[in-house]
């Protein structure tokens, strides 16, 4: 059984593949650059990608939503590039979130309601 608390960086980074994924383009150290609003790069996300990628991101959502709130941290800590709670200056009307577990829901729910991923329900 995967332990979070217990794993290096690169273990989780192994574990939550398609998560690292996103940590390195539309929600990593750029992500400004991919919208105005952190909402706005979260809807990115699955725009970006295939649906094999979409599906499995969403099963890594739904493990990492099972795990409590000490876990969630620190397999943000492993996978992101930004920090979803800080209230940012830069770039300006950024936006956040009140925890970590709330900003990865939204994440899920922008896979779970991708028009791909929609299509191919109860495939």
């Amino acid at each position: 059984m995967f332990i979070p608390l217990d794993s290096t960086d690169y273990e989780i980074r192994q574990t939550f593949h398609c998560l690292a994924g996103l940590g390195a383009s539309s929600l990593g150290e750029n992500a400004d650059m991919f919208g105005d609003m952190l909402e706005e790069a979260i809807q990115c996300g699955p725009r970006t990608h295939d649906l094999l990628f979409k599906r499995q991101t969403i099963d890594e959502l739904r493990i990492l939503l099972a795990y409590d709130d000490k876990e969630i941290d620190r397999v943000s800590r492993g996978v992101l590039g930004i920090d979803p709670t800080a209230e940012v200056e830069e770039p300006p009307n950024w936006g956040c979130f009140p925890n970590l577990r709330t900003f990865w829901t939204a994440v899920l729910h922008a896979f779970e309601n991708d028009p791909e991923v929609q299509a191919t329900k109860g495939d």
